[in-house]
Parts: structure tokens; sequence; C-alpha cells
């Protein structure tokens, strides 16, 4: 058995910090007397990018207006399913302004709404960074970002020169095992040659992980073969979406260990990728990747089908939904998986993930953990997907 194991936390203040700034902006707030001294000291604010006022690992949520009430909903309370953060505004003496103190990691980076009144949800303002979230592509998040949250280019920005792979979207799929139709999307690299055979990735919730707000999994790919970090590859994403409703999405049932859904993948869509494109048979060049249902429904594709599936990417899996998957795993005679298994630490599914680890310790598999100080969000998991794809197809 070999184990990699990476555990990325960055949540120990043990340097100095320098408060004075925050503590200062702070406590003038509580000294305004007159509307034109508020506007002053707002429209600076403002002017520089304070808003939220975020110093060392302390943040000050602002917000400006007439309101009975004001507070922030956001991955630090689940959006509202845990108690024990006070997310409630108070409003300065003399003012029109609330604000809420908070504290977390150095590198957390955080999705966030404002709620007022118990009845309106809107994004901050003022706050320019925003995150979009939620299954189909759901809506724009304000973002609280800490100083030592970093963004990587390569996962949001197309590299200069790049030569672009080409993307066949939208291709339908009538399934027996189903009994319905099915949308998928295949990303064949720059340069692909019949003559070669290529490495290859399944995705579920594939709409969501090629949209470029939220997981740009195809500018991802892009740059990583442009660079040479990763063989080309051939990338499948699947649409849980109803063709003819997209509205109504399908991955709660076909991401819930579903066996006619494991059916319809290895028997039906994988043979016809394969008629058509020149890609591997070879487990270990042959990957299953997804998040939250998706997790879930990777690590069941991986330990159900080894002999196909020697590759599998699990970003913050939801195995509370089917704790079953825990006995499937435990078998340390099954064949050896190459895993990459990634979880948020601020309300994400790290009870669950670090309950597979200890699994994955005593089988066969080589993997790799790693933990981030960041929520169930999208902008959590378009982080870790170069780290991914570098893990299993590095050149």
């Amino acid at each position: 058995m070999r184990v990699f194991f990476f555990l990325l936390v960055v949540s120990c203040n043990c340097f100095a910090q320098d408060y004075s700034s925050f503590t200062a902006t702070v406590q003038e707030l509580y000294t305004l007397k007159t509307p034109s001294a508020v506007t002053e000291v707002w429209n600076e604010l403002v002017e520089s990018e304070d808003i939220p006022l975020v110093r060392e690992d302390s943040v000050a949520f602002l917000y400006r207006g007439e309101a009975k009430s004001v507070v922030w909903m956001g991955d630090f309370n689940g959006w509202g399913y845990h108690k024990n953060f006070n997310n409630k505004g108070k409003r300065i003496p003399n003012t029109d302004l609330w604000i809420l103190k908070a504290a977390f990691p150095k590198d957390a980076r955080l999705d966030y709404k404002i709620l007022i009144d118990d009845a309106n949800w809107i994004l901050d303002p003022y706050n320019t960074d925003h995150q979009w979230s939620g299954v189909g592509g759901g809506s724009p998040n304000s973002e609280l970002r800490m100083p030592g949250w970093k963004e990587d280019p390569l996962t949001t920005t197309p590299l200069p020169d790049m030569k672009r792979g080409k993307l066949e979207k939208d291709l339908l799929l009538n399934s027996q095992a189903l009994a319905y139709q099915i949308t998928y999307s295949i990303y064949i690299p720059s340069g692909y040659k019949p003559s070669n055979v290529y490495p290859v990735i399944y995705v579920t919730d594939g709409y969501e992980y090629m949209h470029d707000r939220l997981g740009n999994m195809v500018t991802i790919l892009d740059n990583l073969i442009h660079l040479g970090k990763i063989k080309p590859v051939v990338a499948v994403f699947i649409d849980h979406r109803e063709p003819v409703n997209r509205s109504n999405n399908r991955r709660m049932t076909e991401l819930a260990m579903n066996e006619k859904y494991m059916s319809f993948l290895t028997e039906e869509l994988m043979p016809l990728i394969e008629q058509h494109y020149r890609i591997t048979k070879d487990p270990a060049q042959r990957a299953v990747m997804g998040t939250s249902m998706g997790g879930l429904s990777a690590a069941y594709f991986a330990f159900s089908k080894p002999g196909l599936f020697g590759l599998a990417g699990i970003q913050s899996p939801a195995f509370w939904f089917k704790p079953e998957i825990y006995t499937l795993c435990d078998n340390p005679e099954n064949p050896p998986l190459k895993i990459f298994m990634t979880t948020g630490l601020i309300h994400d599914t790290e009870e669950g993930a670090r309950k597979m680890k200890t699994i994955l310790e005593k089988n066969t598999c080589t993997y790799v953990y790693k933990e981030v100080n960041q929520g169930h969000s999208w902008g959590n998991w378009r982080d870790s997907i170069d780290d991914i794809l570098v893990y299993f197809f590095g050149g």
C-alpha cells in the first residue's frame, strides 16, 4: 500500500498580527454623528475597496441602508442551517450603517449574501468579487477572500497563445438502461490524432464543470495541456438535466449509487465513446470525477468497477446520503485505485471525507487527500481541478 496524504489547513495564528488598522476603522464608524460624516467615511471605504473590511483573520461585514434587520448568510453558517454562528448585524448608533464582525482562517474563501428584513436577498452592493454557485449554474454569490487566499490563474484565465481543444456540446443518447434521454459533451484536446490512444475522464455534473463561471474545466484542460503539465486527455461531461426541460435536474437520483445509472455509463455511454474516439481501455488511465453527490458517485463507480476505473476524483463527497458507501469501499482486497479526495473545512463534507480517508488508509489505494478553508461551493471545487488532473495525467 502506498499512501500520499496532504492535509492543507491554515488556521493557526502563530505569529503576531497587526489589528491596529482594523480596530481604528471600526472605532471610527462608532464615532460618526452626522449623515455627512457617515457619507464621507463610507465613500472612502468604497473607493479603497474595503467592503467588507478584511485585515489579518478579522472581517467586518458592512451594509448601509434603512432596514429593520440585516443578516449575513453564507458558507460560514451553512446558509442558515448552522445556528452557532452569530450572523445578525448590529446597527451603529446615529447612522444607517450595519456591521457584523467575525474571524476566519487567513486563507479562507467563502460565499455569502445579505438578507434584508428577512425577505430580500441581495449581493453585497460594494463587493466586486463574485462566485457563481448552485445546481445548473444557480446565481452569483458575493465572495469573501481572506488575505492568505490566492486565486490560481490556471483555473480562471486562458493562457496567451494557448491552442484550444474542441468541444462537441449537447450530444444526445437514448438510454435503454434509464428509459430516457441523456445529454453529454466531449472535449477533444488540441492536436488530437486518431493514430494515438488517449486517456479519458468521465465527469458527472458535466454542465457545471464546463461552465466558465463554475468549474471552468475546459479552460483548465487547455491550460494544463498547453503547459505540458498533463498529457492530452479526452473528457466526457455528462449532463443530468432533462434535455427538453433543463430546469429538471435528475442528479439526486442518478448519482445516489444508482445501479441503472452505472449501467448507462458503463454499458452504453462508454462503449459509444470508445467506438468513435481513440481512448484507452486501461483502467490506470481512465478516470471518473464528481462533486458532492457526484463525489459519492465517483467513489461508487470506482470501487464497484475497479476493472474499468482506476482513477477517481472525489470532491466534497456527499457520503452522508448513502452511508453504505463506506462498506463498499472498506475492502482491503480491492484492486489498486488512485484516488484524489478533497473537502472544505467550513460546513462542507469534512466529517464523511475524513471517515473515508481512514478506510483508504487500510486498503490498496494510492491517494491524495486535501482539505481547504472553504465551503460547499464551486469556488472550492474549481481550485482543485488542476491538482486532480495533474495527479492523474501528469506528463
